[in-house]
């Protein structure tokens, strides 16, 4: 897919980004850490719907939220490592980011109008739930050149960052506060090399990983009844949060220290083989777009009202669907399927290129 499973480097037409350091092939490392991420992302929406969900889930909520996404953003951005604003590379990004972003903001809108909600509005500049990271990706993939040719390209975008939590009157237009939030960790993506993704795979951080977790996990479960999630959605200023604007830098910080870190952790534990997951790595986009229609459409139908569900048996249920749900997501054949809308092919639409 032209966004988050692109190796380097693709052969012309694939909608793969250029990148510097190519390695032949794709790696499977990348690939499980994809699946694996998407199957946290389709937990955590999963999750939320829950009736009563109680403490341990929160604390798994807050866990999961605290890295899920940078690990995502970072693996974008590594993967767009030399981005070149040639015609060529911005019409991939055009139809591989900005058309399904238009596609899937018109098919949830009809969704919503057909379950129950009628006047639901279509505001293409107004992303629906999950759809706000394409025209994010889309921005920052834009971005890239500035990036790769200042000194201290993460110091600043973190300034940047931190500047978005203090200020509440950012627009809503395609989620901007969440744009500003995030780009550090496209920033970073894009200062990583290889060795450093062998560095977090070795044995000492595998093994260093495990007391981290627990301490974060405790950390999470001390947090839950002291503070709200809505920090890690990056959506708000502090204001809006009820806390004091200076304190939206000090949990931008804050919270891209401690994403930074359990991202490591969660890295190293990724195979680094080729395994029943890895061909499920390059449809995360697919079960990403297409997992939101289940989440919702269970809770139109209800579903989430089921005693069961308020049982820690009927959470782990939860989980374990939504785990099967975006695995067959990402499968061939639903990418066969639904390749006309996430992966559009508009040569069609575009000028022939002059002979040289």
């Amino acid at each position: 897919m032209p966004s988050l499973t692109s190796h380097p480097p693709g052969p012309a037409g694939s909608g793969a980004p250029a990148a510097v350091l190519p390695r032949p092939g794709r790696d499977p490392f990348f690939d499980n850490a994809k699946y694996l991420a998407i199957v946290l992302v389709a937990m955590g929406h999963s999750w939320e719907p829950l009736p009563g969900s109680g403490r341990l889930v929160e604390t798994a909520y807050t866990f999961v939220y605290t890295f899920h996404m940078p690990v995502f953003i970072i693996l974008a951005g590594y993967f767009s490592r030399g981005l070149e604003l040639r015609a060529d590379r911005v019409w991939k990004l055009v139809t591989g980011l900005v058309v399904p972003y238009c596609v899937f903001e018109v098919a949830y809108t009809l969704f919503e109008r057909l379950t129950g909600s009628p006047q639901f509005p279509l505001s293409p500049l107004t992303p629906y739930w999950l759809l706000w990271f394409l025209p994010a990706l889309f921005l920052w993939r834009l971005t890239t050149p500035f990036w790769e040719t200042i000194r201290w390209p993460v110091a600043v975008a973190l300034v940047i960052a931190a500047m978005g939590a203090v200020t509440s009157n950012i627009g809503g237009d395609l989620h901007l506060q969440r744009i500003l939030q995030f780009l550090p960790y496209y920033v970073l993506g894009l200062q990583l090399r290889p060795a450093h993704f062998d560095f977090v795979r070795s044995r000492a951080v595998r093994v260093a990983s495990v007391p981290i977790c627990l301490v974060a996990l405790a950390a999470a479960y001390w947090a839950v009844p002291r503070t709200t999630t809505s920090w890690f959605f990056r959506r708000y200023g502090a204001e809006q949060l009820g806390s004091p604007a200076w304190t939206g830098a000090v949990v931008t910080l804050v919270l891209f220290t401690c994403a930074l870190v359990l991202s490591a952790c969660f890295l190293a534990w990724v195979p680094n083989r080729r395994l029943w997951m890895t061909a499920l790595g390059a449809g995360t986009l697919y079960g990403y777009l297409l997992h939101g229609f289940v989440v919702k459409g269970a809770v139109k139908l209800d579903l989430y009202e089921a005693d069961v569900l308020s049982t820690p048996p009927g959470r782990i249920l939860v989980s374990v669907v939504a785990a099967v749900v975006v695995t067959v997501l990402c499968s061939p054949p639903v990418r066969r399927v639904f390749r006309f809308a996430v992966e559009p092919r508009l040569d069609r639409a575009r000028k022939p290129r002059p002979a040289p």
